[in-house]
């Protein structure tokens, strides 16, 4: 059974920081690129950031240069750092993986 599980989020002042987790079980992780997905109040789900089974990462423009993408295969791990938080940056944050999704974390940055 694949799982994936996000933990991490909470309430953050502008400009604070947060570090989301998303621990994956159930398919080989080494094999699995991970997609991070953002979904603001009222809004549709959004990609935000990518991390292929390599390592390297990508990301949209809206959180380039603020937030880094990581994996640990050992531990069958994935972490998002957020950086520079803004108020836009609210929303439920959601890591995937193939077509399974976890239940995503409430991140809310206050002004």
């Amino acid at each position: 059974q694949v799982k994936l599980v996000e933990s991490g989020g909470g309430l953050v002042q502008s400009g604070g920081s947060l570090k989301l987790s998303c621990a994956v079980s159930g398919l080989t992780f080494r094999f699995a690129p991970i997609d991070w997905y953002h979904q603001a109040p009222g809004k549709q789900r959004e990609l935000i950031a990518s991390i292929s089974i390599d390592g390297s990462p990508n990301y949209v423009d809206s959180v380039k240069d603020r937030f880094t993408l990581s994996r640990d295969t050992a531990e069958n791990m994935v972490y998002l750092q957020m950086n520079s938080l803004k108020p836009e940056d609210t929303g439920v944050y959601y890591c995937r993986a193939q077509i399974f999704w976890g239940q995503g974390t409430q991140v809310t940055v206050s002004s």
